[in-house]
């Protein structure tokens, strides 16, 4: 259980996907980042810009001191921009304002797939952090005689990763929905050009792909661990 190359075979590509699409983002943001937006805008303003429009009143808006950590926040209300999303005026800068804009816009109008994301979210974290323990911990258990208790409480593990998998599949649709509201509507709002657009595109669409490579990760982690549970458990 210290080294097992089959854990390279499940998981290596995915590892590798993951390293592209991480290496893919930044630097789709690096480049988007050297242009200025023509419409002068900020992140921040542009962010404030759309909940305008939509009509939304009761989301605010801070910098957070974390490079690439924009999120919003639907239990507090809040879009978080790291400080050169808030104070940018790039169109990456205009591009993840507007991305963050679109989870606020869901949760507005209470997209099913968000609702049911953040509901998932305290069962999602409970299987990231417990599932790992649990899994090896029965497999340790069924090595040293205690076999079918050991077999229960790995696949109690299994089923609690199942939920981290779970919740990266219903991610997808939640963050690719974001990206095409957000480039939609900067294009109507005349915030972006038809050609500035397509940059903004470059850089949401390399992000959306840093949650396929996560997903994949789960899939193949939890594959890894069926496995192990019940098929190499011997």
């Amino acid at each position: 259980m210290i080294f097992d190359p089959m854990y390279f075979v499940y998981l290596g590509p995915a590892i590798l996907l993951g390293l592209w699409a991480q290496m893919k983002v930044k630097s789709a943001y690096a480049r988007a980042g050297r242009i200025p937006a023509s419409s002068g805008l900020s992140g921040a303003e542009t962010a404030q810009r759309i909940l305008n429009v939509h009509g939304i009143s009761d989301v605010g808006i801070e910098p957070v001191k974390s490079f690439l950590g924009d999120h919003y926040d639907p239990r507090n209300k809040m879009l978080r921009l790291s400080p050169d999303v808030y104070h940018g005026r790039s169109l990456a800068s205009l591009g993840i304002a507007a991305h963050e804009v679109g989870h606020a816009i869901q949760d507005a109008r209470s997209y099913a797939p968000l609702a049911l994301r953040n509901g998932l979210v305290p069962a999602a974290s409970v299987g990231s952090s417990l599932s790992v323990a649990l899994v090896f911990g029965g497999l340790i258990l069924s090595y040293f005689g205690r076999g079918a208790f050991g077999q229960t409480i790995a696949i109690a593990g299994l089923g609690l990763f199942a939920v981290v998998v779970i919740f990266q599949v219903i991610n997808l649709p939640v963050e690719f929905n974001a990206s095409r509201r957000a480039r939609t509507i900067l294009l109507e709002q005349g915030m972006v050009t038809a050609a500035e657009e397509k940059v903004v595109g470059k850089v949401l669409n390399a992000a959306a792909m840093t949650y396929v490579a996560a997903t994949i990760t789960a899939i193949m982690t939890m594959l890894y661990y069926a496995s192990l549970v019940f098929g190499r458990r011997n």
